[in-house]
C-alpha cells in the first residue's frame, strides 16, 4: 500500500505540474509554437486535471493541498473556455426563419498529399453547396477538381505546392473577386462579393499559415485574422468568413478577431464541430469555421463523414435575414481591442518578415 501511495504521489505530482504549466502557458502572450500550441487542447487538458483529482484520493498528502488547488482552478478555467461551444451554453445565432433565402458552404481541407479525390468529389456531390473552399490545393487537385468546372462556373484559383493552395468554387457570379496575399508572400486569400436576393455580400476565405515546431511563431496567423477582421467591419457590408484558420473557436485570437469584425459563431451552444485531426479521435481541434455577420441565421452546421484527409469538410447553411440582425447580439470591440489588434498586425508583418 505504502508504495501505490508513493507511485501515485508523484504521478499526480507531475501530473498537476503538467496541467498548470499548460494552462498558464498561454497567458504569457508570447507567439512561439510551444506557447500558442496550448490554446488547442483545452478539453483534453481539463480531462487530465480531472485525472490528476482522482488520482488525489490515493496518494497526495496534505502537504500537497497548494497543487490541488492549482489544479482545481486549472481544470474549472479550461472547463469554462470550451462550456459554450456544447448545448450547456447559450446560442449566438438563432435558427433561421421559414422562407429567408439560403446560402450552403462547404469548407474542406483536402489534404495535399492526399491523392484520391473521389472521396471529395462524392461529398460535394451529396452535399451540394453554393459555395465549395478547397485548401490545400496544388496543381494536381486542380485538375482533380475539374469535374467541378460545369457545375460552378464562377471561381478563384491559387494552386500552391505549399499546401497553402486554395480554389473557390461558386454556383453564383463573383463580383470585386481577387487572390491576395494578406501577410505571408506564400499565403493566399480569396475574397468577393455575391449577392443573394440583389443584395451584396462579402465572402473571405482564409488559410493562414499555423504556429508549428518549424519555428514558425502565431504572428503572421494572428495579424492575417485581425487583418480580415478589421476589413469587414470597414466594409459595413453583410459578410461570411470562412476557413481552415488553424486556431481554435475559443482561442484569445479567435476571439479577438470576432470583436473586431463583428461576426457570430454559429457553433455557440450547438457544439465544437472539431473538424481536425480527422485520424486522431483524442486529439481534435475545431479549427475549420465559418463566422458571419448577424445578418444571417443559421439552418444547418454539420461536419461530412471522412474524405481521405486530416480534416473532416464543414457543411453550413445560412439564411439570409438582415431584418433580423438587431435581434442577435454580436461582440463589439473596446478601445483596448482596437489597441491589440493593431499591435498584433504590426508584429505579425514584422515576424513575417
Amino acid at each position: 500500500m505504502g508504495r501505490l501511495h508513493t507511485a501515485a504521489r508523484v504521478v499526480g505530482i507531475a501530473l498537476a505540474g503538467v496541467v498548470v504549466t499548460t494552462t498558464v502557458l498561454p497567458f504569457v502572450g508570447a507567439t512561439a509554437w510551444w506557447v500558442r500550441i496550448f490554446d488547442f487542447p483545452r478539453l483534453q487538458i481539463a480531462a487530465v486535471g480531472v485525472g490528476t483529482l482522482a488520482l488525489a484520493a490515493l496518494g497526495f498528502e496534505r502537504r500537497d493541498r497548494p497543487w490541488l488547488v492549482g489544479v482545481g482552478a486549472c481544470v474549472a478555467w479550461q472547463s469554462g473556455a470550451v462550456l459554450p461551444f456544447t448545448p450547456l451554453g447559450p446560442r449566438e445565432v438563432e435558427p433561421a426563419r421559414e422562407g429567408a433565402p439560403r446560402l450552403r458552404l462547404l469548407v474542406s481541407n483536402v489534404f495535399q498529399d492526399n491523392r484520391d479525390a473521389g472521396l471529395l468529389l462524392e461529398a460535394v456531390a451529396e452535399s451540394d453547396p453554393d459555395i465549395f473552399l478547397a485548401m490545400e490545393t496544388d496543381a494536381w487537385w486542380a485538375d482533380a477538381l475539374s469535374p467541378l468546372h460545369a457545375e460552378y462556373p464562377h471561381r478563384l484559383s491559387a494552386p500552391l505546392p505549399n499546401t497553402y493552395g486554395m480554389i473557390l468554387y461558386s454556383r453564383l457570379p463573383l463580383e470585386a473577386a481577387s487572390v491576395q496575399y494578406l501577410v505571408e508572400s506564400d499565403v493566399p486569400s480569396v475574397h468577393a462579393t455575391l449577392r443573394i436576393d440583389g443584395s451584396p455580400i462579402r465572402l473571405h476565405g482564409l488559410h493562414p499559415r499555423p504556429p508549428g515546431p518549424q519555428g514558425q511563431p502565431s504572428g503572421p496567423r494572428d495579424a492575417e485574422l485581425v487583418v480580415v477582421g478589421a476589413l469587414v467591419r470597414e466594409e459595413k457590408l453583410p459578410a461570411i468568413v470562412i476557413g481552415d484558420l488553424n486556431d481554435v473557436a475559443w482561442s484569445a485570437t479567435t476571439r479577438l478577431f470576432r470583436k473586431v469584425s463583428g461576426t457570430l459563431d454559429p457553433r455557440l451552444g450547438r457544439g465544437m464541430f472539431n473538424s481536425f485531426d480527422a485520424n486522431n479521435p483524442v486529439l481534435r481541434f475545431p479549427l475549420d469555421h465559418v463566422f458571419h455577420t448577424p445578418d444571417f441565421r443559421l439552418s444547418s452546421l454539420r461536419l461530412l463523414p471522412y474524405v481521405g484527409s486530416d480534416h473532416f469538410p464543414v457543411l453550413a447553411e445560412l439564411s439570409y435575414e438582415p431584418a433580423a440582425a438587431p435581434e442577435q447580439p454580436h461582440p463589439l470591440p473596446e478601445p483596448e481591442d482596437v489597441e491589440e489588434a493593431e499591435e498584433k498586425i504590426e508584429a505579425g508583418f514584422e515576424e513575417a518578415r
